[in-house]
């Protein structure tokens, strides 16, 4: 994981990172912002190196592009929006969490997509080559048994969206 924090635009040093490991059977990893990363027990026992890096690198990538900060502000705004949206049209309360829901899927799929990419530059700046990202894409699209997100309600893009993404990458 080192030389993934250090080909970051913004590394964070290996003292500040920290890994915790979820016990869930899923395969799955998360970014929890300042340097805070999460995986699943599922996605340590079932990954190879080559895939564990690639999910990594894209978890990294959402550090480095500072998304988990920018969903708390957005999350914020939206919350003050709910409010006002209340005290303007009694009644609105009910709709206004749906809405917000909605919008913010939307912002968490082009961040996803942000990822990838960020995560792919990652990757080839420590060493290794866009197949790497397209490799751990393929195997979470197979272990998951289906193309994986892109539903209406899902943050994530679609897992072939998201590799047909990649591959179109220089």
């Amino acid at each position: 994981m080192v030389p993934l924090l250090q080909a970051m635009d913004r590394p964070c040093r290996a003292e500040q990172a920290r890994v915790g490991i979820i016990n869930q059977s899923e395969i799955n990893a998360a970014n929890a912002g300042n340097c805070e990363f999460y995986v699943t027990i599922g996605l340590l026992r079932r990954a190879s190196d080559d895939q564990l890096r690639g999910v990594l690198a894209h978890e990294v990538a959402h550090q480095d592009l500072g998304h988990v900060a920018k969903a708390q502000v957005l999350g914020a705004g939206l919350n003050i929006l709910a409010a006002g949206l209340q005290q303007l049209f009694p009644g609105a309360g009910a709709v206004a969490p749906i809405a917000g829901e909605l919008v913010a899927r939307s912002y968490g799929r082009s961040e996803e997509y942000a990822a990838d990419k960020h995560g792919v530059e990652i990757l080839s700046r420590a060493g290794y080559n866009k197949g790497t990202m397209l490799d751990a894409l393929n195997w979470i699209r197979r272990s998951s048994g289906d193309g994986g997100g892109g539903g209406f309600l899902s943050t994530h893009p679609a897992l072939d969206d998201r590799i047909a993404t990649i591959q179109r990458m220089r």
